[in-house]
């Protein structure tokens, strides 16, 4: 006897590629790809004055935030893990939570872990076509951001 999939199934998988779209746009110094992520939301973090809102506003902050590399990207992987998916019952909005970590290496700097935290996200379907409505970004751990970031984290010296 074949057992049904779960409700909501295409639904999480969409959401999970949006979850994992932005890791890989991050990692690629895709700005224009990430602000397309967010044309109909917005990220914020607990250091934020206010929250980057639409594609415009993201683009600008992550273009002025990081460092990309002689080779166009951070020189980053970004692993986005342990995402728990809930679809509202009539699939029009859905919240997910996830874990991050961010490892890198550049020829200053040995593979390692540089950052790890959680994403609180929330998402609306318009169609067939999820879009984040909402990202939270909750740091917890930073090691060695300095060939990451070109903004300071508070308590911590940055070049």
């Amino acid at each position: 006897m074949s057992e049904l999939p779960p409700p909501h199934v295409g639904h999480v998988e969409a959401i999970r590629r949006l979850l994992h779209r932005y890791a890989e746009c991050v990692d690629a110094a895709d700005w224009e790809g990430l602000g397309a992520l967010f044309a109909r939301g917005e990220i914020r973090a607990a250091r934020m004055a206010s929250p980057a809102r639409g594609a415009d506003a993201v683009r600008r902050l992550y273009a002025a935030a990081n460092r990309v590399h002689e080779d166009g990207t951070l020189r980053t992987l970004h692993l986005v893990a342990n995402e728990i998916v809930d679809v509202a019952g009539d699939a029009r909005t859905a919240t997910a939570r996830s874990a991050f970590l961010v490892i890198q290496a550049t020829p200053r700097l040995p593979l390692q872990p540089i950052a790890a935290g959680r994403y609180r996200d929330r998402f609306v379907r318009d169609g067939e076509a999820w879009w984040f409505a909402e990202r939270e970004i909750r740091l917890a751990l930073t090691g060695d951001v300095s060939e990451h970031l070109r903004i300071a984290l508070p308590g911590r010296e940055q070049a």
